[in-house]
């Protein structure tokens, strides 16, 4: 079963005022839209979708949101930052596991962060390097190493068409 999901923001514009500030490109809300599509037909609904704080990233929570059902919930989480702790993040994750073990999370974030958090919760050497909007589903249980099911991209979704 996946319970995880980890995802990259969209393709962002190149320059803003600041690296928080930067939005997502018209290709980047297609290519979101895509995955969002995707995503729910593969595996249904979410009941949390957690957001790093930066624009781009909470564009892209808003638009895999507007696939979901009414009951989920979408939460900016400082610690979903280019520069966060994997290993930090998993410790608050398993926390809110602990209370509802059966939840389904997708989180949405930047590089490198993505990358090493895939490492952290699937307990390997391979921190892939992520593209924008791709994704990776996993099976994660807090008390054993996650394993990865699915990693998948705009490309390929266009290699499925």
């Amino acid at each position: 079963m996946v319970n995880l999901v980890i995802m990259r923001h969209g393709e962002a514009e190149p320059m803003a005022a600041s690296d928080q500030l930067r939005s997502l490109t018209s290709k980047g809300v297609n290519d979101v839209n895509q995955m969002a599509t995707w995503l729910v037909q593969q595996y249904g609904h979410f009941d949390w979708i957690w957001s790093s704080p930066y624009l781009r990233t909470q564009q892209t929570a808003e638009l895999m949101l507007a696939k979901q059902t009414d009951s989920c919930q979408l939460e900016l989480v400082p610690d979903l930052t280019p520069d966060a702790d994997a290993a930090s993040f998993q410790s608050f994750l398993d926390v809110c596991l602990a209370s509802k073990p059966d939840a389904r999370i997708l989180l949405v974030s930047h590089m490198p962060l993505v990358s090493f958090l895939v490492a952290q919760f699937t307990q390997t050497d391979h921190a892939p390097v992520f593209t924008p909007a791709q994704l990776v589903c996993i099976d994660y249980k807090p008390e054993h190493n996650g394993q990865l099911v699915q990693s998948v991209s705009t490309d390929k979704l266009a290699l499925l068409s």
